[in-house]
């Protein structure tokens, strides 16, 4: 099977802001979507350019995408395939926020190997695969990224959801760890962890796979991981249809992944 170049899934990311931004100028209305989330055009037209670009660079691997499954359109998976949100955050984006992002990655064997997350009104990028783990900002080059290798003054540094992580359970965890917090939106919060400015992310409560996929494939690029809940390894794909992570933690390193579990029990 193709396996595409990270730069051309970096020019592809970034293609697709610029249809984001080209709606966000020329006005839009949100809809409501049947599991009550929104979407807007620019979540359509992103996502059918990213599917035309990735049929170009991989012919032979399917494309697991947001609003293809909201639609109806679910792939057969199998070995490889493209886990695509192409607006994460269309909440913020329809309050004319920025947090914001473009999220593409490639799975292989239920891991992400590849991904790219953009925000296009900042121009903040970060990208990943084996062996390379690199940043953006605007149009600077690309420079590489790393996971910390321990918290700063012993602290451990949690990034939370700004809408989700706000709950009793996320409260605890913290307080289990004596962190501190911080909340953002999007997928920016795995890679505040991928480029080594926090420790932890934890999420409680219901994901979809194209939420995380790309950020996740970044974060391992960079030295760290993602685990369920129970404390095992995350997968992708499935054959039930529902691509549904049940909550996760996003970890730095093998001491940050330590100290979670025991905060998890």
């Amino acid at each position: 099977m193709t396996t595409p170049k990270l730069d051309d899934l970096i020019a592809l990311a970034r293609a697709a802001g610029r249809e984001i931004m080209a709606v966000r100028e020329q006005g839009f209305v949100a809809q409501t979507k049947d599991d009550g989330s929104l979407v807007t055009l620019a979540d359509q037209r992103a996502e059918a350019l990213i599917e035309a670009g990735l049929k170009q660079l991989a012919p032979d691997v399917p494309m697991l995408g947001e609003e293809a499954v909201a639609g109806g359109r679910v792939p057969v998976l199998g070995q490889r395939f493209f886990c695509v949100d192409p607006l994460d955050g269309t909440r913020g984006f329809a309050k004319g926020g920025d947090e914001f992002t473009v999220n593409i990655a490639l799975v292989l064997d239920g891991a992400p190997v590849q991904g790219v997350v953009y925000a296009p009104a900042t121009g903040e990028l970060y990208a990943g695969e084996p062996g390379r783990a690199v940043r953006a900002m605007a149009d600077a080059a690309l420079a590489a990224i790393a996971t910390a290798t321990a918290p700063p003054n012993g602290i451990w540094r949690v990034v939370a959801s700004d809408y989700s992580g706000r709950n009793e359970k996320t409260a605890h965890f913290i307080a289990a760890l004596g962190g501190v917090a911080a909340h953002a939106s999007s997928s920016i919060k795995l890679c505040r962890i991928a480029e080594g400015a926090a420790d932890l992310y934890p999420r409680f409560g219901n994901v979809c796979q194209w939420d995380i996929a790309a950020g996740h494939a970044v974060i391992a690029a960079a030295g760290g991981d993602i685990m369920s809940l129970d404390g095992k390894p995350l997968r992708y794909g499935g054959d039930d249809g529902g691509f549904i992570v049940p909550g996760f933690v996003a970890f730095a390193n093998a001491a940050a992944a330590s100290t979670a579990r025991t905060a998890l029990t």
